[in-house]
């Protein structure tokens, strides 16, 4: 059996994991997600978490949102496996605009996002 990057203990599961992530206000977004970041742990055992949301307000039907939380967690695995990233708790949230968007602009949307986020908040704690 072959280990994926983002297996369960890769996955923020709990409300208060995700509501402690929302409250720490560190917030990129662009035109079709908005990613937010918890806290950074020094501790370099623990992995980096992430969970991904996408809201009734974008489609009314689960097939077409679960599969804008499929690209969103491939595009993910693709960045994790070319980056390292210290312990963070993400969480990855669509907007309108990711039901058209394909798997290419998925991919460069968490990109860029992930690029903001380094840029913006983990100089801090390096």
């Amino acid at each position: 059996m072959q280990k994926t990057v983002l297996n369960k203990k890769n996955r923020l599961k709990t409300n208060s994991s995700f509501k402690a992530t929302y409250c720490q206000n560190r917030v990129v977004s662009d035109e079709f997600f908005v990613l937010y970041a918890g806290r950074n742990k020094l501790e370099t055992e623990t992995d980096t978490k992430i969970g991904f949301v996408v809201s009734k307000k974008i489609d009314k039907r689960a097939v077409i949102r679960n599969k804008i939380k499929r690209r969103m967690r491939e595009s993910f695995k693709i960045y994790l496996k070319e980056k390292e990233i210290p312990y963070l708790s993400l969480i990855m949230s669509a907007k309108e605009n990711a039901k058209n968007a394909d798997f290419q602009i998925t991919l460069k949307s968490v990109y860029k996002l992930m690029d903001k986020m380094a840029n913006k908040f983990i100089q801090e704690y390096y």
